[in-house]
């Protein structure tokens, strides 16, 4: 028989870069005894690579030492450079000093001038921008359909009650979803205990290591202005800067008010719109053919970046985050579809594998918005009038995993500094990660800026971040997946609400 690439169903290539992404980043990773030196001034700048140092010394103005280092302190040795102000680097002097061999004495390499310490980067981590191509090219299509789709989704309901009806029913349904999240992750970390099994050791180390990433000032939320936010007083610069929310709200007033202009008016305004949104879906499909290839180049960068060693120390955590992020993926949003939906179980997984794939690797709710709205409506049976109405606001406002980690995180914190944390105490995490997730952007690694409001509403140290910064990345990947699932569950539920779910035979590959 014949091989043929092309017969082969989708999520299938993109389940196989992820796999073969996972094992080439593992098989390239970037070594722990690596520098990348960039050091000298004007046309004699140059790069040199420092490997296997026994301890690494750096001078300003080239002799008074303001820090040393370990053979095991890569990591810190990057920062310290990165956190220096840039105008007095070129004052920098790094010496490294490397074991003697045999019976000679230890050699000492000096680079003046330092520009920049990073480290080495493999094949694995270079071919990245592969797999930021194909996130920009979702992120590219999402406000032209969050916007046309919208426009045409609530210009065809035709009766502003019926808009305000379906808002209010989809709101209720993600406070719902994201409380139930919340909920399961409090109830997850208390019983596993995960910040009581951390070594002493292995917590004065993280801290060590990430705390340079930890800080910065940000803003408690706050409900009445995040209201006021939303109306927008330039909808292009709202459009420009990709502010959802105020997208949303835009596109809403745009499609109820054709509803009460002349027909002969709106026709020709609702037609450009559709067909725009139209084109928006097909160029999703023309997209997703290089999906496998962009999921090859994330998957790898990042195991070979980051590796899987900081998994053994942080085991409990990530595993009790995890096991909840999959009880709230397969169980609560699986039944939820299953009792108000009616769709099977098996049917609604199957018809929404390739968003959550892209959710895993993008590690974006908002690239990943047009694969769920084209698989919604094409897999599951949801009307384009539902999906383009739900989805674009689930993908601003629900983010299950989001909040969940939110709430783990900080207990996680406070178990590792002994600090008991009362229902009050904890029923505040709960109502702070609700309203800190509403306005959080759609995009990687924004979580941990929220958690900060989350730490501080309870008095919990912010500097706990750093405990867990190391294994983000990869938890960062495994939350993005609730997130969408959610979205999908609640268009399906709204869908049947509105009478607006069409039977679907079997889900396209």
């Amino acid at each position: 028989m014949k091989f043929s690439w092309k017969a082969i169903p989708l999520h299938h290539k993109i389940l196989g870069g992820l796999v073969l992404g996972a094992i080439f980043g593992s098989f390239f990773n970037v070594s722990k005894y690596e520098l990348d030196i960039r050091h000298g001034k004007g046309r004699h700048e140059q790069s040199s690579i420092v490997r296997a140092w026994e301890s690494v010394e750096i001078f300003r103005d080239d002799t008074v030492s303001v820090a040393r280092f370990g053979k095991e302190d890569q990591l810190r040795i990057v920062q310290f450079v990165r956190s220096y102000p840039a105008k007095e680097r070129s004052g920098l002097t790094l010496e490294a000093i490397h074991a003697a061999e045999g019976g000679s004495q230890r050699s000492r390499e000096r680079f003046q001038h330092l520009r920049s310490v990073e480290k080495v980067k493999t094949i694995a981590v270079a071919i990245k921008p592969i797999g930021m191509i194909f996130i920009r090219l979702l992120m590219f299509i999402a406000i032209p359909l969050v916007l046309a789709s919208l426009i045409v989704g609530a210009a065809s309901l035709g009766d502003i009650k019926r808009v305000g009806r379906m808002g209010g029913k989809t709101l209720l349904w993600y406070l719902a979803s994201i409380t139930a999240a919340i909920t399961i992750g409090l109830v997850a970390v208390n019983l596993i205990q995960p910040g009581t099994r951390l070594a002493p050791e292995a917590k004065e180390r993280l801290v060590t290591e990430f705390q340079p990433d930890v800080g910065g000032a940000v803003a408690a939320p706050d409900l009445v202005n995040m209201l006021v936010n939303i109306v927008a007083t330039n909808p292009i610069n709202a459009l420009a800067n990709g502010e959802m929310l105020q997208i949303v709200f835009f596109a809403l007033m745009i499609g109820i008010s054709l509803t009460l202009v002349p027909v002969e008016k709106s026709r020709p305004v609702i037609a450009f719109f559709d067909g725009l949104s139209d084109t928006m879906i097909k160029m999703v499909g023309m997209i997703m053919t290089i999906a496998p290839y962009g999921v090859f180049a994330l998957i790898s960068a990042t195991v070979g970046e980051f590796g899987f060693e900081i998994l053994g120390t942080l085991f409990w955590y990530a595993l009790t985050l995890v096991l909840a992020l999959a009880l709230q993926t397969f169980g609560v949003l699986g039944l939820a579809v299953r009792v108000f939906s009616k769709i099977p179980y098996r049917k609604f997984y199957s018809g929404i594998k390739e968003v959550m794939l892209v959710a895993f690797t993008t590690s974006s709710s908002g690239a990943t918005l047009p694969v769920n709205m084209r698989a919604c409506e094409k897999n599951l049976g949801v009307s384009n009038k539902v999906a383009s109405f739900v989805l674009p606001l689930g993908a601003t406002v629900n983010m299950d995993g989001t909040s969940m980690y939110q709430a783990v995180a900080a207990v996680f914190i406070a178990q590792v500094y002994g600090i008991d944390l009362s229902l009050a105490e904890q029923l505040t995490i709960l109502f702070t990660a609700i309203l800190a997730s509403i306005g959080t952007a759609p995009v990687p690694g924004v979580g941990i800026v929220m958690l900060i409001i989350v730490l501080r509403s309870v008095n919990i140290p912010e500097e706990g971040i750093a405990l867990i910064l190391g294994i983000d990345r990869f938890l960062d990947m495994c939350r993005t997946v609730p997130n969408v699932v959610g979205d999908a569950a609640v268009a399906t539920v709204i869908a049947r609400m509105e009478g607006e779910l069409q039977p679907v035979k079997e889900a396209q590959g």
